[in-house]
């Protein structure tokens, strides 16, 4: 049976990830959260308190970077592959507002993206892949069968995270997290090293009022066409 590589790009929040866990459930591919590597570097980088909202210590991050071993394993229990840092379940932490914060800010390290880019390019060698972040489309995986490059309003992205956010029992403003995601578009799509840009031949699909399943269903059609296309 023929595979392809899907590629999914687009803003924070868009639903990305969620996407990516239904078509790869569905299509038996693997999935691979490109957002949670960089969190999970983030993560690292605070713990040793390299970053912060008023500093980056490039060097340092830079030096260690070989010592940072990054890790997707199974849980079945959940359903989906959780981040595991030099060893450690980090899947909990990586996902707070402030690793949010500051994600962007190491992403915008050149080093960090090469290292991470390599590593995902040989995750995808065998297609069959589904990865979804800023620059799959366009770096990562350029000749990919299927691009998407998803969005939706700033203030929509900034509810849908508000809501995660409040079930995990974390404690929020919806302006902080409305702050965060104008802050993080700003910095993506600015930054020297792979901004976030649509790729070309990408399509563009504006969840604002969307349901997930509608999305999937929509997405599913795509990936369908392309399969034939591909036999």
């Amino acid at each position: 049976m023929n595979k392809i590589t899907i590629a999914i790009d687009g803003y924070s929040s868009t639903g990305k990830s969620t996407l990516a866990k239904q078509l790869a459930a569905a299509l038996g591919y693997v999935y691979v959260d490109t957002g949670a590597m960089y969190r999970g570097i983030t993560y690292f980088a605070m713990q040793h308190d390299w970053v912060s909202e008023s500093h980056l210590n490039k060097s340092e991050l830079i030096t260690h970077l070989q010592n940072i071993s990054l890790h997707f394993k199974f849980n079945s229990a959940l359903g989906f592959a959780e981040m595991y840092v030099n060893g450690e379940n980090v899947e909990k932490a990586i996902r707070t507002i402030e690793v949010s914060r500051l994600v962007s800010k190491v992403a915008e390290v050149s080093e960090v993206r090469a290292k991470l880019v390599e590593q995902q390019q040989q995750m995808g060698k065998e297609k069959g892949i589904v990865m979804d972040g800023r620059d799959i489309g366009t770096v990562v995986f350029p000749d990919a069968e299927l691009k998407l490059f998803m969005t939706a309003s700033a203030k929509t992205r900034a509810q849908r995270r508000f809501d995660e956010l409040l079930e995990k029992g974390q404690r929020v403003t919806f302006e902080e997290v409305l702050q965060n995601v104008e802050e993080r578009d700003y910095i993506d799509t600015h930054r020297e090293d792979s901004p976030l840009v649509k790729a070309d031949d990408a399509i563009e699909i504006d969840n604002s009022v969307m349901t997930k399943q509608e999305q999937f269903e929509l997405v599913m059609k795509m990936v369908n066409e392309k399969l034939a296309g591909s036999k």
